[in-house]
């Protein structure tokens, strides 16, 4: 490899902080740091301990890997300021979470949220700055099998990202977004630049969150949460009104949004489950005041009736409550 080369390839190589080591960050980070990019792990407790310990293991549909040594700390301080910030904890945590990233942000960090939820973005905005946080979100069907352990059971994981809506058109920030997706790319990931993250964010929420919260109320996985007439209804009933509360704060949605969700359901491994439905079971905690409860809370804030919600939202308000005590 001639100096040129060398030099090129240093040039690329992004400095990426990881914030959560769980299902989606870890295998975000397990694949660009196979890739060569000088990836650390902002964790806390047990992951922590493993990760500094042991590294990380991962099982994936991609191919398994394990990396014995990562750098994992849980001060953001201690790390300094780099290239990219992929905040992958729960939705419910970002908004106590984003004063301590401040360490990590400089003039020309990108700030990316990847969590289930249409808050996160606005949160950590109000934080770390408007020109450093742009809109993203992750599509991965993915699971912490324990500490340091993920489990990557399907889809290739694809990253959307992209400027916020409002933010300044302008931001040095804004170019870490080619050398990001190249990033991801070069590590196997698929990287998507919509050209509006709004509704790709909503297009996502109404994808994750109907057929979570129904499936979290029945205790059921996909296969039969929509094969049985009375709970697909009630799936269906949860759409429309994750529709309306979107087109009530400005989402444009395609006019065949619905039928889209409907044909991405109906293909989903039949013993399936999303993260909020897991959580919720298991009694830990979990993304539903980020979910179920930002759909009642919006549709209350633009007077958009969210009578299905209300109920499960007060049916499973419970559970939810108890995984925090």
């Amino acid at each position: 490899m001639s100096k040129t080369d060398t030099a090129t390839r240093q040039l690329d190589r992004l400095r990426v902080a990881v914030v959560g080591a769980g299902a989606i960050g870890g295998v975000l980070g397990a694949r660009l740091q196979q890739a060569g990019h000088d990836v650390v792990f902002i964790a806390r407790g047990a992951t922590l301990a493993v990760l500094q310990t042991r590294g990380l293991i991962l099982e994936s549909v991609d191919g398994n890997l394990t990396l014995p040594s990562v750098q994992a700390t849980e001060d953001p301080s201690t790390v300094g300021v780099v290239d990219v910030v992929l905040v992958c904890v729960k939705a419910t945590q970002v908004a106590g979470l984003a004063p301590s990233l401040r360490p990590l942000v400089g003039p020309d960090t990108a700030v990316i949220p990847v969590q289930n939820g249409v808050e996160a973005s606005e949160l950590l905005a109000a934080v770390l700055g408007d020109g450093n946080v742009l809109e993203g979100l992750g599509r991965v069907l993915v699971e912490q099998a324990g500490p340091g352990h993920i489990r990557h059971t399907a889809v290739t994981p694809i990253i959307e990202f992209g400027r916020r809506a409002g933010a300044p058109v302008h931001s040095a920030a804004y170019a870490q977004i080619s050398r990001f997706a190249a990033a991801l790319r070069g590590a196997g990931l698929v990287a998507v630049l919509p050209d509006d993250m709004g509704v790709a964010q909503w297009e996502k929420f109404l994808f994750i969150e109907p057929i979570g919260a129904v499936g979290a109320a029945a205790r059921v996985p996909f296969g039969i949460v929509r094969s049985v007439p009375e709970s697909r209804a009630m799936i269906d009933a949860a759409l429309y009104e994750v529709r309306n509360v979107g087109r009530a704060v400005g989402v444009e949605w395609p006019a065949d949004a619905i039928d889209r969700v409907w044909a991405r359901y109906d293909s989903l491994p039949a013993d399936g489950s999303t993260s909020l439905q897991r959580d919720l079971m298991a009694e830990r905690p979990s993304e539903f005041e980020a979910q179920t409860g930002a759909v009642v809370r919006i549709g209350r804030a633009y007077g958009v009736p969210t009578p299905v919600h209300d109920v499960l939202y007060a049916v499973l308000l419970p559970t939810a409550q108890r995984a925090l005590h």
